[in-house]
């Protein structure tokens, strides 16, 4: 008996080992046999997704942690990864030629966004950012009128009236200087109150913001819960919520007072739709109510659901006002760090608006620095840091030769195979951005704000529909701030500005990518 026990393990464990190799040499040809990483898992998928970083993991962080150096070991733009126990073979590239023929879409492409890759998204309901094809362009089609330029005259006023309420609610109206141990704390909350404001019409001001239908905690909270237990919430079995453990009552929560919050909102929207369609003046400004009047109109074929409202809802919460908000705080960091170039931005925006008005929208276009420091920040921290595509049948792509060599080499890629944009290795790639390392605003004056030259928010038809939003904000609310304080960053003793950048300016990864906590230190601007 023990005998054949001991050779049905042989026997097991070979057929194991032998199924391994052969996934292993699969792999190699499904990736033209690119040199890369041979490593046990696949990065984005369980368990290689969760484990650290190291010399046998790729792992979800590896494109920070490994921005200088992890394309420049294989001397090209692209590599490729073959795990030999679980996941695909696939490509990682930085190179945004290859990107555009992977991310573009279109009627006839050969990419999908794989099911895994979306299921973080996909949560609370399909929505723009997850869905592809003939889906992707129905959830356009009614996303699309909702951003327009009425809808950004409304978020430069309220901005405007936002950071006057942030001065008075802080305190910072009696004070020449304050301290801000994390500068999300205000960024964050600025992001959801525009968001909250001129995408929802939400009533709430800086003292009072948007509680949830129970009233146990605000919008802003749930949120925060939300995006930390994001990834168990996908993962967790059901049962688990009955377990008596503060954190997963907490997430349990959030989750399901979030859920109700956007189908009031849903429901909302749709009565006071109805309720003024004798008058269409009635109809909010707000891009929400605009979204669910365009989906009205629509024929039932081409009409969202409520839930793939619910689901487009959260998007625009959710990672529209955390891609926002994580931007400014690098921006305030690097404004902290490098003096000179906040006196140059500081000294343009004197110039265009003056000390005493306030900014309009017609200053905008004028205040190119403050554009470029947002611009840059986003650079060097990309909020959408991976684009993952699989083949969806037998294809090619083209993989330009490294820097100096000239012509391209055509890779075969079979049906399955992932690809990867790694939007850190781009916005750190040579070949576009010398000296990528550097903070350097300069290399985006001049660059049009409709320009594909700026990546950072993706590129062709799936570039992100909040991009205009997000820069008419930030931008207003840099030029108030910093015509009024100038940024310092909190060093803590003994400490030089070069070791606080190494010890503050670092990623941290939710759903998107984004800085740490930036202490910083506002100093009011004399008048003279």
């Amino acid at each position: 008996m023990q005998a054949n026990t001991t050779n049905l393990i042989i026997a097991a464990s070979s057929v194991f080992v032998i199924s391994r190799v052969v996934k292993f040499i699969n792999g190699l040809k499904a990736v033209n046999f690119l040199p890369g990483y041979r490593i046990p898992f696949w990065p984005l998928c369980l368990p290689g997704a969760v484990l650290p970083t190291t010399w046998w993991n790729v792992g979800m962080a590896f494109p920070w942690l490994r921005r200088f150096d992890a394309y420049r070991q294989f001397n090209n733009e692209s590599f490729s990864i073959v795990p030999w126990l679980v996941g695909p073979a696939g490509f990682y590239t930085s190179n945004i030629d290859v990107g555009r023929q992977v991310i573009a879409g279109g009627h006839k492409t050969s990419f999908i966004k794989p099911e895994e890759a979306s299921q973080a998204l996909l949560l609370w309901g399909m929505n723009l950012v997850a869905a592809e094809g003939d889906t992707w362009r129905k959830h356009r089609r009614v996303m699309g009128p909702a951003f327009n330029n009425n809808l950004y005259n409304l978020v430069w006023e309220q901005t405007l009236q936002t950071y006057r309420e942030m001065v008075r609610a802080e305190g910072w109206a009696d004070k020449d200087i304050t301290e801000v141990p994390a500068v999300q704390k205000l960024t964050f909350k600025l992001a959801l109150l525009i968001i909250g404001h001129c995408a929802f019409g939400f009533p709430f001001d800086w003292s009072t913001p948007a509680k949830l239908p129970d009233g146990s905690m605000s919008v802003q909270e749930a949120l925060r819960i939300v995006a930390d237990t994001h990834m168990f919430s996908i993962v967790a079995p059901k049962w688990i919520y009955k377990l008596p453990v503060k954190w997963i009552q907490e997430s349990h929560a959030a989750h399901e007072q979030l859920a109700k919050f956007m189908r009031d909102q849903v429901a909302d929207r749709k009565q006071a739709l109805h309720a003024a369609e004798s008058d269409r003046g009635g109809l909010g400004r707000d891009a929400f109510s605009m979204l669910v009047a365009a989906n009205e109109s629509e024929n039932e074929k081409l009409k969202l659901s409520d839930q793939e409202l619910i689901g487009n809802v959260f998007v625009m919460l959710f990672a529209g006002h955390e891609t926002t908000a994580h931007t400014l705080a690098a921006t305030l960091g690097f404004m902290g760090l490098f003096q000179d170039i906040q006196e140059d931005v500081f000294r343009q925006i004197v110039d265009v608006v003056g000390l005493d008005r306030d900014p309009t929208m017609e200053d905008y276009p004028k205040l190119t620095k403050v554009t470029a420091a947002f611009y840059e920040s986003l650079r060097m921290f990309p909020a959408g840091h991976l684009m993952i595509r699989e083949a969806c049948e037998d294809t090619t792509i083209s993989v330009p030769n490294p820097v100096g060599q000239e012509g391209s080499e055509t890779i075969p890629v079979p049906k399955g195979t992932q690809v990867v944009v790694d939007m850190v290795g781009v916005q750190y790639n040579p070949r576009y951005f010398k000296e990528p390392e550097k903070f350097k605003p300069s290399r985006w004056e001049g660059v049009s704000n409709e320009s594909e030259s700026f990546t950072a928010f993706s590129v062709g038809p799936r570039m992100c529909i909040g991009r205009k939003f997000a820069i008419t904000e930030s931008v207003c609310w840099l030029t108030m701030l910093l015509r009024e304080w100038r940024v310092e960053p909190i060093l803590q003793p003994g400490e030089t500005k070069e070791q606080w950048q190494r010890r503050v300016m670092d990623a941290k990864l939710v759903l998107t990518l984004g800085v740490a906590d930036v202490p910083v230190r506002f100093v009011r601007r004399t008048r003279s």
